[in-house]
């Protein structure tokens, strides 16, 4: 078992090391593994924005692939309230999106999204075979999952972890499936 800090710094170093052509890469097969995904009941979709300088998966290539093929699928992106750790919701439009002052882009219409939300891409640095995922340790993700009722898609640019998450807390909430570069993975409780 590991705690959630040395696998976050652990996750970090990983990402940081990467060349870029091996990110690229993923990238790609991250790509293909969304892909794969069943979309038939999905009208929506929430996907997070990918912040450049800590190597997140890039979702643009997600986001452009789902306007292409399932141009009816509403895509969601969030605001973040950094005082009380919540976020909005709002619909994605590449025009729309600044950056914040933690270089992250995000909405900037006031428009809230308020239907339902069928699908969530969930950021993380490392999950485990359970669900339970690390994230930067803020606990945005954890609170917005836990006021819906939505498929919980982690997406990893590394495979599950083969140790447990030590430090989960009652209000972690678990994926539902994790996409990574070499498969999708089904969390099963």
């Amino acid at each position: 078992m590991a705690d959630k800090s040395t696998l976050r710094k652990q996750a970090l170093a990983q990402r940081k090391a990467l060349s870029d052509s091996e990110f690229l890469a993923m990238n790609q097969l991250l790509l293909e593994q969304f892909k794969t995904l069943n979309f038939s009941e999905v009208k929506s979709i929430h996907a997070f924005l990918p912040i450049v300088k800590k190597r997140e998966p890039d979702t643009f290539l997600m986001i452009d692939w789902l306007k292409e093929t399932y141009p009816h699928i509403h895509i969601v992106v969030s605001r973040s309230n950094f005082e009380d750790h919540s976020m909005s919701h709002h619909l994605f439009s590449r025009e729309d999106l600044k950056e914040n002052a933690y270089q992250i882009l995000e909405p900037q219409t006031k428009t809230v999204f308020k239907d339902k939300i069928d699908m969530v891409l969930v950021p993380l640095l490392a999950f485990d075979r359970r669900g339970y995922r690390v994230g930067y340790g803020k606990g945005f993700y954890d609170r917005f999952l836990s006021e819906i009722e939505t498929v919980k898609v982690g997406v990893s640019l590394f495979d599950i972890l083969q140790e447990e998450i030590s430090d989960v807390h009652d209000n972690d909430i678990r994926l539902d499936l994790c996409i990574t570069p070499s498969g999708i993975i089904k969390i099963e409780i």
